[in-house]
């Protein structure tokens, strides 16, 4: 296409003045070209302020030379943002994903210059924002400058993303391939345990959201024989092609969106972003309505699939750190437990495997000193592990307690057990 008002970007992250708060394009569309242009100019920025949900790409935020230059106030933990979040020169906002878009437009956070990573022009002038709406649109719709990474590799998605040239103060064409991920390759046995008892609590005509990582990848492998179900999820991965393909995910007994899948981002291979360019049947929306519980709730058997890092006996959900140490963030999983609980025959599911990598519990006692709930003992229904699934809807703590050490790991249960005994003082359970 005619390259004529683009510029290097070098040139377009002189927009960026030391003090300003940028926001970062983010998951798969994280503008990384944009991102290095500006972290070589951290010589000449001070106390400039970077906001962002998940970042994906070869990107290095901790490095000594960028403290003073650079700040992460990050609003969802990445593996490539962890250590600075974790750091004097990060930090992190507690904040549910969908009232992101607030801190944007009621000026809790204004952003003073927005880097996005978009498709090219088309014939209208219309750019998308690709695989990531979620916050950027609001982002878009509030920065005081907007700097655009230009990509013909970047697909063209349909829903809420389009952005005309006229917005942008700054475009910049490079082509590069997208940052990709492979849930599938990801899966050990545990996982794929998990991903068959998920499938089992699957109704036909569900309307499915899919957290973020390997387990709800194993689930959508497991769904083959049903019937009918929709999509209304905060993300998508390359999991939801052979259903798509095949007709089992159709969005017919959704009744908002009929015929649609709904997301708000998407993390992949190749393979999925190629699926979604120009897509009518895929739409990539607002946060702000994607995971809306109001709209949520109105679509039928809504079931949310979401993981958890430790889960105590009395069913509080620990899903953004490991004590006091920030491993990623809130998200969306409350929007969605919430918003599945009140949809008519819905299912909020939390699935994690029962020990970490090393043969810890995840299933504890108490939650790891400084650890974050995410999801309350009061939002939280079915729990699965590889060895089953409880739903703690309406049981007291201590049915609570014995339903989750049931499908604990066998070799940790004889301790919780005996933790269980020490709090309540009785092994009797009223059923």
């Amino acid at each position: 296409m005619n390259k004529v008002g683009f510029i290097s970007e070098d040139e377009a992250v002189k927009y960026i003045k030391s003090g300003d708060r940028v926001f970062i394009h983010g998951s798969a569309a994280t503008p990384v070209c944009l991102v290095k242009a500006m972290q070589r100019r951290h010589h000449d920025l001070k106390n400039v302020e970077l906001v962002s949900i998940t970042n994906m790409g070869d990107l290095d935020f901790c490095r000594p030379e960028y403290s003073g230059s650079f700040f992460f106030n990050s609003l969802f933990v990445s593996a490539n943002t962890r250590e600075v979040a974790n750091s004097d020169d990060g930090d992190y906002v507690p904040v549910f994903l969908s009232q992101i878009p607030q801190l944007f437009k009621r000026d809790i956070l204004p952003i003073d210059v927005a880097l996005v990573h978009v498709s090219p022009p088309d014939r209208h002038g219309y750019c998308s924002l690709g695989t990531s709406v979620d916050v950027a649109k609001a982002a878009v719709d509030t920065a005081k400058v907007i700097i655009a990474q230009v990509n013909p590799r970047m697909p063209r998605t349909h829903g809420d993303g389009f952005v005309h040239t006229g917005r942008f103060d700054a475009m910049v064409w490079h082509e590069a391939e997208l940052p990709e991920t492979d849930y599938a390759s990801k899966a050990n046995e545990a996982v794929r345990r998990i991903g068959k008892n998920v499938a089992c609590l699957i109704e036909d005509g569900a309307t499915l959201q899919l957290g973020i990582g390997s387990i709800p990848d194993q689930v959508l492998k497991n769904l083959y024989n049903h019937k009918d179900l929709g999509i209304h999820t905060e993300m998508l991965s390359d999991g939801i092609i052979p259903l798509i393909e095949r007709g089992i995910i159709n969005n017919s007994r959704k009744k908002l969106n009929v015929g649609v899948s709904i997301t708000g981002f998407m993390a992949g291979t190749r393979k999925l972003y190629d699926f979604v360019d120009d897509n009518p049947h895929i739409n990539v929306m607002d946060i702000e309505y994607v995971n809306d519980t109001s709209i949520i709730r109105q679509n039928p058997k809504a079931t949310a699939i979401n993981s958890a890092i430790e889960v105590d006996l009395t069913g509080q959900v620990c899903a953004d750190s490991i004590g006091t140490y920030q491993y990623s963030g809130i998200g969306g999983q409350m929007d969605f437990i919430r918003g599945a609980s009140l949809s008519e025959n819905g299912k909020p599911i939390i699935a994690l495997p029962s020990t970490t990598s090393r043969g810890e519990s995840r299933i504890v006692p108490f939650l790891k000193e400084g650890a974050g709930v995410v999801t309350t003992r009061g939002h939280v229904h079915w729990v699965v592990t590889e060895y089953g699934f409880v739903n703690l809807f309406g049981r007291n703590l201590k049915q609570r307690g014995k339903s989750l050490i049931s499908i604990a790991h066998p070799d940790h249960r004889e301790v919780l057990e005996r933790a269980f005994y020490e709090r309540f003082h009785s092994m009797a359970v009223h059923s």
